[in-house]
């Protein structure tokens, strides 16, 4: 229990286990990656969980390096490591890759997933990605206007369509080629490249970097786009 006024309790913000990542990285410019880490300790920094957090963030090399010479994806992961110093039992991110170029917001997710898992951590992310949210979300909360106007699975919220739970995979369309009557969509599901036909509707609805839900109706595989 962090706040309960009729027990006085009112724990301060540092002793609450919870982790925080910025949008905007918010690290110390005067210190190095080495320095962010060790800073976030209450008391006397803990040499091997430091080196285990950069090993894990694969920022071994980059220790002694100041946040200024770090490229934005670099930063992040020492936002990131910073924030798992205390063994939070809660991490917010706060759209922490909405800043990054596609490429690195990818491999970003690889790394909120692998501490995520390993660290077994209550993960909260704010984010207005659906392909983001799809790949790292097990619950979505839709909320406009400080109320909850949708509320389940990633698939529940982002699709109305009726399809099979058999057959079901969310993607991201790398590739649309037509090929006589046909189109073949290339989509992108983990790291794995898959190749599904598509009717001429479905085609015209897509563009390279959608996230869609690959799944079955009727035995057949269809396509839609998640809104």
């Amino acid at each position: 229990t962090w706040i309960n006024t009729e027990k006085d309790i009112n724990l301060s913000p540092q002793k609450r286990k919870i982790g925080f990542v910025f949008q905007e990285y918010a690290l110390f410019p005067n210190m190095t990656v080495k320095e962010n880490l060790e800073f976030a300790f209450s008391g006397k920094p803990v040499k091997n969980q430091v080196e285990e957090l950069l090993e894990t963030t694969e920022l071994e090399q980059l220790q002694n390096r100041k946040p200024t010479t770090l490229s934005g994806g670099q930063q992040q992961r020492v936002a990131l490591a910073r924030a798992l110093v205390q063994k939070p039992e809660i991490l917010i991110l706060d759209e922490p890759l909405s800043a990054l170029d596609r490429e690195m917001r990818i491999k970003l997710q690889h790394y909120i997933l692998e501490v995520h898992n390993k660290y077994e951590l209550t993960t909260l992310l704010v984010s207005h990605d659906v392909s983001e949210i799809m790949k790292l979300s097990k619950r979505v909360l839709v909320i406009d206007h400080g109320k909850v106007t949708r509320e389940g699975s990633p698939a529940m919220v982002f699709t109305n369509n009726k399809l099979s739970g058999k057959f079901q995979f969310t993607g991201e369309v790398t590739g649309l080629e037509k090929q006589d009557f046909i189109f073949i969509v290339t989509v992108l599901i983990g790291q794995q490249l898959v190749k599904v036909v598509a009717d001429e509707n479905e085609a015209n609805s897509l563009s390279l970097g959608d996230t869609v839900i690959v799944a079955s109706k009727a035995f057949n595989p269809v396509i839609r786009k998640v809104e």
